[in-house]
């Protein structure tokens, strides 16, 4: 059914936002698409705002988070014969009117998730927001090797397909990222549409976000999606698109690799990760397997390969392992191994074997650290300096 639109259904997940639920809806049903309210357990009496408009409404008997909304919607629409649904939040922040723009970016490719990409410009727009759609973006894409201007976005057209059959570990706050990574797995393209975002005044704006509990429970969702990434078995595949570029090259065409696998995953912040990788895994005691183990892993967390490996050559320097067989034997006797000599290097090398893993597991991250930070500044630097040397010059 590529290039025919969806049969689409506006969703509004709402959790006590009466003061603007109205106004969502009303300009919602101006787009001619029919519209379902879940009320998430609100307890300020906004659904009442609703009287007399032409919504269908679906009510879960208690807070269960947007992620259950958005799913409890989607069985909705299954049942009653949709096949897309778009989810627009209740707080007046997004304009119904780019509902369309996302339904005609899908049809080309459909099914497919599109996500409404926040022009992140003009009054009041939280700092807050922009670091952590960045910081969002990034861990995305190590998990699933998408660079998406808008992870965080609510904004967004779903198949009801994939919905219904996912199963997700996350049901509040983490949902949104973790249903794009999923997404991407069972091989859906993923399409960004620039839309435009409205903030009120920071006293007029309405946020259930709770930064410990939802932070925690974020860090907790990209340690699990970042430790499947690693895991070798394969995702279960809903969809397979054919990507360009992602022909085989091997042997035959050793040229080609070489240069594919230097200019991948070259962002700058990619290239940070990259060493910081590349460091942590060589400060192991895994010498004959290391530098398999770094192009595997970087492979898995879609990062630049050669990166990982030529960080990772400062381990090869004699006070690295040294470092952290000091390290581990202070952190097991609560001092520093004093004699280095026949014995204690080859007789106690089971010793010192543990040492050196759990001093790596400080030490690598330290250093990891200061290698990804050097990285990044310095390819920012020198990309800057690119750039301003690319510029015409004006007479």
């Amino acid at each position: 059914m590529a290039g025919i639109a969806p049969k689409t259904l506006i969703v509004i997940p709402v959790f006590n936002h009466g003061k603007t639920l109205r106004s969502v809806a009303e300009r919602s049903l101006g787009t001619g698409l029919d519209v379902l309210v879940v009320d998430d357990g609100s307890t300020d009496g906004g659904i009442d705002a609703l009287a007399g408009l032409p919504v269908a409404l679906h009510r879960l008997p208690e807070n269960r988070g947007k992620g259950a909304a958005i799913l409890a919607a989607a069985q909705f629409a299954k049942r009653s014969g949709y096949e897309a649904v778009l989810t627009i939040d209740a707080d007046g922040q997004h304009d119904p009117e780019d509902a369309r723009r996302l339904i005609e970016a899908a049809a080309p490719c459909w099914p497919a998730v599109v996500v409404g990409a926040r022009r992140m410009e003009g009054a009041n727009i939280p700092a807050s927001s922009v670091f952590g759609r960045s910081f969002s973006n990034f861990w995305v894409r190590l998990e699933c090797g998408l660079s998406l201007p808008d992870s965080q976005s609510g904004y967004r057209l779903y198949p009801v397909e994939f919905l219904t059959a996912a199963r997700f570990l996350s049901s509040r706050y983490p949902f949104e990222v973790e249903v794009l990574v999923r997404a991407a797995w069972s091989g859906l393209p993923i399409v960004s549409v620039p839309v435009s975002v409205h903030y009120p005044p920071p006293g007029e704006r309405v946020s259930h976000f709770r930064p410990f509990v939802d932070n925690l429970r974020l860090t907790l969702l990209h340690t699990w999606l970042v430790t499947r990434s690693l895991l070798p078995w394969p995702h279960r595949r809903q969809v397979r698109h054919e990507v360009p570029g992602t022909e085989a090259e091997g042997i035959l065409h050793p040229v080609r690799l070489l240069r594919r696998l230097s200019t991948e995953h070259t962002g700058t912040g990619e290239l940070a990760a990259a060493a910081w990788v590349g460091i942590f895994i060589g400060a192991l005691p895994i010498i004959p397997f290391g530098i398999a183990t770094i192009v595997y892993v970087s492979h898995r967390l879609h990062l630049n390969k050669m990166a990982a490996v030529a960080a990772s050559n400062i381990c090869v320097a004699p006070f690295v392992p040294f470092l952290c067989v000091e390290t581990g034997h202070f952190l097991s006797h609560g001092r520093f191994l004093a004699v280095f000599d026949w014995n204690t290097l080859v007789g106690e090398i089971h010793l010192r074997l543990w040492e050196w893993l759990l001093g790596a597991m400080v030490v690598g991250p330290v250093l990891g650290t200061a290698g990804a930070l050097l990285t990044f500044l310095s390819v920012r630097s020198l990309r800057t300096r690119l750039r301003q040397d690319a510029r015409p010059v004006r007479g």
